[in-house]
């Protein structure tokens, strides 16, 4: 058994959460990358390099990388910030502190923070703040623009959702380096299948069912009503035994497309609500999934009844089971919110969400019985796993 390590991006640095072998035991380590605020942090199982992405209007956007398992980290600035606007501004007070300004970044003025990071191959790549996608073939040192999604022809259309415009998920197929997709609110679900040279809007609600009760009307030549709604929350791939098949949570339902996201149907049946922000898929089931439904858009935004539940569907969203045990069973009111659920990839999956109101909770056997392993962490924006021999 391989031991897993809690990757959690919050609103003042990184922190690793280690696990024993069996996942029993948990040691916190953090914060790290000087208290920048991260929005997601993932690790490549191979080599155990971490990547956090973040920054703000202040810090202005980076990615961090450690080849050390988190204990040192080094920042690639990809634009300046407000922070180093007034060092280069002041150069007395910039001395007087003992600092100064970072080097001029390359996107500088055309994005405020990344938001989201994914690794294919041998390319990683970020989605940023407003919704930009970059690709680095060096681990992060460089980056280009994705030229294909920048030119869409429907970027005109795209609307910021309540965060702002953002590409918050990046999905990547491990069988195929071509495939990508990314989810950006409120824009939608976009795919390629030549590594970026080429991208396709994938909105589309598919023909089972008459009537879409959460369908939004789309851009003019996108669809017309017949779209998921373009407020994506977050994407994800079954990448076990059904390469096309992937899932959704979305402002306005749970969906899922058997075709690479040409076509959805909505699963939100069973459900307390329609809407949540995160979703995870089984490592090694596809049609087993966890979402965090919450009260509602404008009812505040925490679970159902003040009563915390992980939601699980062993049938792809056909039929779903409500999981609470270990869980605030009353007066809980935090969020979890786009990015802060993950599994491991053990034979009985681990699952693991964060709260914004920073607890980290955990099960080792899929959901049935759930453990806090952290808490009192700042605001938790992302959570993922990094599992390693």
């Amino acid at each position: 058994m391989s031991h897993v390590t809690i990757l959690v991006g919050t609103t003042k640095g990184v922190f690793l959460i280690d696990g024993s072998s069996d996942r029993r035991n948990w040691s916190l380590r953090g914060p790290f990358c000087g208290g920048w605020p991260i929005n997601h942090v993932v690790g490549d199982p191979k080599t155990g390099t971490i990547w956090a992405a973040g920054g703000d209007d202040w810090h202005g956007g980076g990615v961090w990388r450690s080849d050390d398992g988190g204990e040192n980290w080094a920042l690639t600035k990809l634009s300046n910030g407000q922070w180093d606007a007034m060092l280069t501004k002041d150069p007395a007070f910039a001395a007087h502190i003992g600092m100064a300004p970072s080097p001029p970044a390359p996107f500088t003025g055309d994005i405020t923070a990344i938001w989201s990071l994914g690794q294919s191959g041998d390319t990683l790549y970020a989605g940023a703040k407003p919704a930009t996608l970059y690709s680095s073939t060096d681990q992060g040192e460089n980056w280009a623009k994705v030229q294909a999604l920048s030119d869409h022809p429907s970027r005109d259309s795209w609307e910021p959702g309540a965060a702002g415009l953002v590409l918050h998920s990046i999905v990547t197929d491990p069988g195929n380096a071509a495939n990508l997709w990314v989810g950006i609110s409120a824009a939608g679900v976009f795919g390629t299948e030549d590594g970026g040279r080429s991208m396709d809007r994938r909105n589309r609600m598919s023909n089972t069912g008459q009537d879409h009760d959460h369908a939004h009307a789309a851009p003019q030549g996108e669809g017309g009503g017949h779209e998921t709604g373009l407020c994506v929350h977050n994407i994800v791939r079954a990448s076990a035994g059904a390469s096309d098949l992937m899932y959704q949570q979305n402002h306005h339902g749970v969906f899922r497309s058997p075709d690479g996201g040409r076509s959805w149907d909505e699963m939100t049946d069973g459900l307390p609500s329609t809407f949540g922000f995160p979703i995870a898929v089984h490592p090694a089931d596809p049609r087993t999934i966890w979402v965090f439904p919450l009260n509602g858009d404008t009812q505040g935004r925490f679970p159902p009844e003040a009563s915390a539940a992980i939601w699980r569907s062993r049938t792809g969203g056909s039929a779903w089971e409500r999981l609470q045990n270990g869980l605030p069973d009353k007066n809980c009111f935090f969020t979890v919110l786009r990015q802060a659920l993950a599994v491991d990839k053990e034979k009985s999956a681990g699952v693991y969400f964060g709260t914004n109101s920073g607890s980290v909770f955990a099960s080792a056997d899929e959901g049935d019985s759930w453990a806090e392993v952290a808490r009192h962490l700042p605001t938790i924006l992302s959570v993922e796993t990094l599992q390693r021999a």
